[in-house]
Order: structure tokens, then sequence, then C-alpha cells
């Protein structure tokens, strides 16, 4: 072979690529944390409560896995799970859209109540999916959680929140916005008989959600880096002609300016809601 040849451009040669198999592993079986972005098993952010194993980030729940975690186990039984919603401003395929969600999520509308028990003290829950319409507050949503305000007041149990919402439900126009006022009243009741009420923040928590029940607790608690807040952080910059903290709307820099009472680790929050709950119950402060 002449040395001349090492040197000349390579000619082109026509290569068969052979198609990969796409499906190297069963679909479902790993997971990307989109905070750091590493992959684990499915499995094992399931066998974590959905906290990612590398950085902590604590991923969304679905209400029934959030009350599998936090209430004792067997001792759930959910209300009002008859409530449907309807479409009073006739939206145009609102129905079908919640209908789909629906079938999706198992729920009847973007929030579960129910009665359970606490480490063995009664409770009255309210539980929010942002898996159903990002957890929209329309007035369903508002009947519900009052009805479940109003039942823990008959009952004289604490009532407890997960928020989860993108806020008011455009669909329903001021009848969403009527819910703001409507839970409120509910608590403020509540209040009134020197009854418990705790509200703990979950990612996100935006909206006219953050700016009635869910700021309103004897006790307001986080999750880590949930987002909160009530206007977006463009219209904010825009109203206020200002840039803003890079973690602001976080948990974090609501405590740090007052806003939340704690910001509790999901792997800790049973046992310290559960806490919280025998400080409050009379005569049952002993062992706490």
């Amino acid at each position: 072979m002449a040395i001349r040849n090492l040197f000349s451009k390579t000619k082109k040669r026509s290569v068969v690529i052979q198609p990969r198999d796409e499906k190297v592993f069963p679909e479902g079986l790993m997971m990307k944390c989109p905070e750091c972005r590493k992959i684990h098993l499915t499995k094992e952010f399931q066998q974590n409560q959905k906290v990612c194993p590398s950085c902590q980030h604590h991923l969304k729940m679905t209400a029934s896995e959030r009350i599998a975690v936090f209430l004792d186990e067997g001792t759930f039984e959910s209300f009002d799970d008859h409530l449907q919603t309807t479409n009073p401003l006739q939206f145009p395929a609102y129905v079908d859209k919640v209908q789909v969600d629906m079938k999706k999520t198992g729920l009847n509308e973007a929030v579960l109540t129910g009665k359970g028990k606490l480490q063995g003290q009664d409770v009255i829950v309210a539980v929010m999916d942002s898996h159903f319409r990002m957890g929209s507050m329309g007035s369903v949503v508002g009947e519900k959680i009052t009805r479940a305000i109003e039942r823990a007041t008959e009952e004289r149990v604490p009532f407890i929140i997960f928020t989860a919402s993108g806020g008011a439900r455009m669909q329903e126009g001021v009848l969403s916005l009527m819910q703001m006022a409507k839970t409120s009243v509910a608590l403020k009741r509540h209040s009134e008989e020197g009854l418990l009420y705790i509200s703990i923040l979950t990612h996100p928590t935006t909206g006219g959600v953050s700016a009635s029940f869910a700021s309103i607790g004897d006790y307001n608690i986080a999750e880590p880096q949930a987002l909160i807040g009530f206007a977006g952080r463009r219209v904010i910059e825009q109203t206020v002609r200002e840039k803003l903290p890079e973690d602001f709307q976080t948990a974090e820099f609501l405590l740090a300016h007052g806003q939340l009472d704690a910001i509790f680790h999901r792997h800790e929050m049973r046992e310290k809601v559960a806490m919280l709950v025998k400080l409050h119950v009379k005569g049952d402060v002993s062992h706490v």
C-alpha cells in the first residue's frame, strides 16, 4: 500500500444500521428525578414515599398515596364521594375533561375528604390531588372541604388539610372564587369552638387556595421546596419592576419571612403532626 493512501480522503461506505429494540427496560421500571435528573428504579421512589433517594426532592403524591403514608392503616373512611361537578357556565368540554380525570384518578373531584386515625387520635382530613385538574378549586372542591370542616367541628376533632392546587378553576368563574370565603368562614367557626386546624402546603399551592384556607391554619406547615404563592413570578416582577430572589415563593423563603411555622420532611410529617395533635387533645399530653 502506497504511503499516500494513508492520507487520502476516506471513501464513503454504505453502513446498514440495525434497528435497536427501544424497549430495553419494561415501561415504568425506571424514573428520573425532575430535580437532580438521576434515574432510579420506580420501586425505590415508591418505597421512599416518592422522595428522591439522591437529592431528597419531594415528588407529587396522589391523594390515596398521601392517606396511606399519613393515617393509621385501615382507618380512613371517605366522605361525599357522590358529589360531582356540573357545568354552570356551559364552558365548552368542561364536564368531559372532568370525567377523564375521574377515570384517571379514581376520585370524584380534586380533593379526597374523610375521617381516620393519626397515631390513635381521631382526625378529619382533606387531601388535594394535583393529578385532577391540577388540583384546581371548583364548587365541588370547596363544598367537600367545607363539609369536612363542619363535620370536624360537630365531632370536635382536629381538621388537617394537605393542599396542592393551581388555584381557582376558571371554568366556574365567580362560583369558584366564592369557595375561598365559604371555606374560610367554616374554619373561623371551627376555631371559635377552640378546635385545631393544621394546614400542610405541598407543591404547588397557588392562587385562590393559597390566599384562603391554605394560609390560615393554627399551624401552617410545608414540605421542602414546595412552591407557594398567589400570582406568578413574572407577573409580580412586571408589577413591582424588580428582580425577585431565586428562592422566592419556595417554602424556605416563606419560612424565613414568617409566613410558615415549620417545614417538615415527608418522612417525619406523620410523627410531627401527630405530636401537634396530641398536644391539643385534652388530657393526652403525658407521653408527648
